[in-house]
């Protein structure tokens, strides 16, 4: 536990299915630049859909009873949820970090990522996924455990071939948190499932060790909170959840006041990410198409700001050098993030 503080997850540092907002009581404060190690616990595994019992869930699967988690049977017995009106997700926090003011922006820092358990699940719901209608083909839920493994070239999940077949097909992991974010103003907690501009669900999977999110504060102390650990993501997560499995997370919070945020972003109306040499702005909406526009613009309002180009040059810019990849399909809002190298401007005095 490497951070300057430890955060559970337990019945009392948790929301289930919602997310934290302005009247929410923080769970830990902490100074701007201090590092907290937090617990995440996976939904997978505990939904009423899998039997709300992880020890009998994973035993099933094989698993022995010493690998499931503790915090994840607390959490099944003592909290509810109701399906119909919450999200599956179990959201750990809220974190004030101190002096956080509305327009900075909190500065989250990916320092460390470490698997708390041997194993992960990938599910399809009906009404969910990118297949709706077409999968599942059966009743209800389908749910594949997926066993780790470890390579000389590091972590894989082991997904089978057939169902209860000995052949498997290997893929490499990449941990990640799927939702980051702030609370919201207002009493009201958002459903945990789609993100907007307090970022939550984002499911961005670049959010690896190293990476920097960047979130428009909406209350003063930003009431931080992080779960929906992954342990991979394509781009897309097409049939609804990708490889779900909790995490210990370290991460490092800071404030970018508003005035100093300006100059180097510009107006920042969303999650931001800084990640592999790139920065990251994000397009949301309901819509796919919307979200792709959406991200066009986001992506040449940072460019303006940061660098100075003209818009159409801007715009021819992305056109030529600039990825736009599918965050997720499957979140009620859909969410568009860009690459943009941010090498390609080191000549470019800044804006």
């Amino acid at each position: 536990m490497p951070g300057d503080h430890y955060l559970p997850s337990t019945p009392e540092t948790v929301l289930w299915g919602r997310l934290p907002c302005e009247t929410d009581a923080a769970v830990l404060t902490i100074a701007p630049g201090q590092t907290v190690t937090i617990d995440t616990v996976s939904h997978e595994g505990i939904l009423e859909d899998q039997g709300k019992d992880p020890l009998a869930y994973f035993t099933g699967h094989g698993v022995e009873a010493a690998s499931v988690l503790d915090d994840a049977i607390d959490i099944a017995a003592t909290l509810s949820r109701d399906p119909a009106v919450d999200g599956p997700h179990v959201v750990t926090g809220p974190i004030r970090v101190q002096g956080a003011l509305r327009g900075d922006l909190l500065k989250i820092t990916v320092v460390r990522l470490d698997p708390r358990v041997p194993y992960g699940v990938i599910s399809n719901r009906h009404g969910k996924g990118a297949l709706v209608g077409e999968l599942p083909r059966g009743e209800g839920n389908v749910s594949v455990f997926t066993p780790i493994a470890s390579r000389e070239a590091g972590l894989v999940g082991l997904l089978p071939v057939t169902e209860g077949g000995e052949r498997v097909v290997e893929f490499p992991l990449a941990p990640f948190l799927g939702t980051m974010g702030v609370a919201v103003a207002g009493g009201d907690r958002p459903h945990s499932v789609p993100p907007g501009a307090h970022g939550g669900n984002i499911d961005i999977n670049l959010l690896v060790v190293g990476a920097v999110l960047y979130l428009p504060v909406q209350v003063d102390g930003a009431l931080a909170y992080v779960g929906d650990p992954h342990f991979a993501q394509g781009d897309g997560e097409v049939a609804l959840t990708a490889l779900e499995a909790s995490l210990r997370a370290t991460l490092q919070f800071d404030i970018v006041p508003q005035a100093e945020a300006l100059r180097e972003f510009g107006e920042v109306l969303g999650p931001l990410v800084r990640a592999g040499g790139f920065l990251v702005p994000t397009g949301l909406d309901p819509d796919l198409n919307a979200a792709m526009r959406n991200c066009v613009r986001a992506a040449i309002a940072l460019i303006r700001a940061r660098w100075g180009l003209d818009e159409h040059l801007a715009y021819a810019y992305l056109s030529a050098a600039t990825d736009f990849d599918i965050s997720q399909v499957v979140d009620i809002v859909c969410g568009v993030h860009a690459r943009i190298r941010e090498s390609d401007f080191e000549g470019v005095a800044r804006g």
